[in-house]
């Protein structure tokens, strides 16, 4: 099979790796030309990088990793070569300033798509890019489910059809993430810190079940999984963020966490949902 990733960060280099060892030709667009070399990692031979979008037009199905705050600007520019191939989302985030999920941004953009799903779950680049365990949650259309799990046969894939789920989940454990990176630097002792832990996820949780989440979903490896990954080790980019942020330093690289953390605020309030422990902390972080 021939994949098409678009986006060559960390995580979109990994799920190319991944996918080469599993058996496609790759194609992995940057729109530099550039990507993410990992330490003692060799690039599998069948990985093409370019930074001519026309190139993935001939791929059987695409896996969408760019950034959330360039997640519609990106696919604007892919909607002009798409040919029908299905799509797997594996940006982990919303929209800051609309609160809207990656799925909601290709159904308002390419409503032409009937096959989409979304990755979410415990999964440290690096550690994907070395060939370590890793399970992975891939909610969709069965279509997408069975192309996903195709492509992606070297993790261990739980299939499901709640893509509102997976998406919260993977929204809110950057958002809950960075705020325990940073109450582990800014908290009196460890009791304030899972206060705010579990408080921050409470809110989570009412937003996704408000909008139409499956419960269940909280407890598979898009959610408590990745949200014990992301919460609790200083390797996870959001909570390095948050302890950055704590410190009175800039964050290295792209933090999801900030963008996801505004996102949910709009969306809760779109939706008439109170939630004062994520307004605090964005407030505390100076992110508002």
């Amino acid at each position: 099979m021939k994949v098409g990733v678009i986006g060559a960060g960390a995580w979109g280099t990994a799920l190319a790796i991944v996918s080469a060892r599993g058996g496609a030709d790759v194609l992995l667009w940057s729109y530099d030309g550039a990507f993410k070399a990992f330490d003692g990692v060799e690039m599998p031979s069948n990985i093409t990088v370019t930074k001519d979008m026309n190139d993935i037009a001939t791929c059987e199905a695409w896996l969408i990793v760019t950034p959330a705050a360039f997640f519609r600007e990106t696919l604007r520019k892919a909607k002009q070569v798409y040919n029908n191939q299905p799509i797997i989302v594996c940006t982990k985030g919303a929209e800051s300033a609309t609160g809207d999920f990656m799925s909601e941004i290709i159904s308002a953009e390419m409503p032409e798509v009937s096959d989409y799903g979304v990755l979410s779950g415990p999964q440290f680049a690096a550690e994907v890019a070395r060939g370590v365990l890793t399970g992975s949650t891939l909610a969709g259309t069965p279509k997408a489910v069975e192309v996903g799990k195709s492509i992606l046969n070297k993790l261990v894939i739980n299939p499901s059809d709640d893509v509102v789920g997976a998406e919260i989940c993977g929204v809110g454990k950057n958002a809950v993430a960075l705020i325990c990176g940073y109450k582990s630097v800014a908290a009196s002792g460890e009791n304030e810190r899972a206060f705010f832990f579990t408080k921050a996820w409470n809110e989570v949780m009412t937003i996704g079940l408000a909008s139409g989440a499956k419960m269940a979903t909280f407890l598979d490896l898009c959610g408590i999984g990745d949200l014990f990954l992301s919460a609790t080790s200083a390797t996870s980019r959001n909570f390095a963020g948050g302890m950055a942020i704590a410190r009175g330093e800039k964050p290295e690289g792209t933090v999801e966490g900030i963008f996801a953390l505004a996102g949910l605020i709009h969306r809760a309030q779109n939706i008439g949902i109170d939630t004062p422990v994520l307004i605090e902390m964005q407030k505390k972080m100076n992110l508002s």
